[in-house]
């Protein structure tokens, strides 16, 4: 008798349910709403600035920094402009914040290749002193500093900014950059030098390119960080044809009078370059802050 056998059906998986990026639980959402608030808590001090700048100063004397201006006062943008002559103080600081990116970041890779893939004995203690350096405040060295610009001449120039800031960055440069060509890959380097590639080919053809994004990020932070000094820029810079925004936008303020319309007006001004060199900059912070971890 022919026995006919009946298939087991194979026991379906059961399939795990994809979750859908929104749909992650509520924890999600409460970190969403902690983050906004966040973000509207840091804008509140843009926003006064924002509506003070375009107060006269008899709505502000009347109904403080909190209250809604009765007119749109424009006055207060117009004296600071001519008042300490902003399109001069515009291209000082963009100067000085610029050269001091350039050349910081320079400085940094030549230093950091050399410490992290040439390998120069007491590498580690050379590092040390370069964090160490990061840690000092600006008031200790604000006396040897003006001292030497004095004796050397480079007192009340530019170049003397441009000189002390390209050291300060490239201290913090050096340090990241040291730390992170210390673990490039050898094979890299070892290829390039059975093709006979001299040190200056491995780093610009070989280091550079692969440190690309993170210099583009050196240089956004050091642009920002000097275009925000003010402590060094106001002891070195004393001439008016000389100065940065931050100190022009200090001398508005007297010792016993201060016009808080007009000091608004001047910080909107000034922070607005600073704001859209971020905004044109944006995509290439985030690509450099991110390749490392797509690396």
């Amino acid at each position: 008798m022919a026995v006919t056998l009946t298939p087991i059906p194979a026991r379906a998986e059961h399939a795990r349910p994809v979750r859908d990026r929104h749909h992650r639980g509520a924890s999600r959402w409460v970190v969403l709403a902690v983050v906004t608030i966040g973000a509207l808590v840091m804008l509140v001090p843009f926003a006064f600035m924002l509506l003070n700048a375009f107060k006269s100063p008899g709505d502000y004397s009347s109904g403080g920094p909190l209250s809604w201006p009765t007119e749109f006062y424009t006055k207060g943008l117009r004296t600071y402009w001519t008042a300490v002559d902003f399109p001069l103080k515009l291209w000082n600081s963009a100067l000085i914040a610029g050269s001091v990116a350039v050349l910081g970041v320079a400085v940094s890779l030549l230093n950091a290749y050399a410490l992290g893939i040439g390998r120069v004995r007491g590498r580690l203690w050379i590092v040390g002193l370069f964090l160490l350096a990061n840690m000092l405040p600006q008031e200790a060295l604000i006396y040897p500093l003006y001292y030497v610009a004095k004796e050397v001449g480079l007192y009340n120039t530019r170049l003397a900014v441009i000189i002390i800031f390209t050291v300060i960055q490239s201290a913090f440069g050096t340090y990241l950059l040291a730390s992170v060509l210390g673990t490039f890959p050898r094979s890299l380097l070892e290829a390039a030098a059975l093709d006979g590639a001299s040190k200056w080919t491995v780093l610009w053809r070989v280091v550079f390119p692969n440190l690309r994004p993170t210099l583009a990020v050196l240089l956004i932070f050091f642009f920002i960080w000097t275009w925000n000094e003010f402590l060094i820029p106001l002891v070195m810079l004393i001439d008016n044809q000389t100065q940065t925004i931050p100190v022009a936008l200090a001398s508005l303020q007297g010792d016993r009078l201060m016009d808080a319309p007009t000091t608004n007006a001047g910080s909107l001004i000034s922070l607005v370059p600073a704001i859209l060199f971020f905004l044109i900059f944006q995509r290439t912070l985030a690509r450099g802050i991110t390749a490392g971890a797509e690396k």
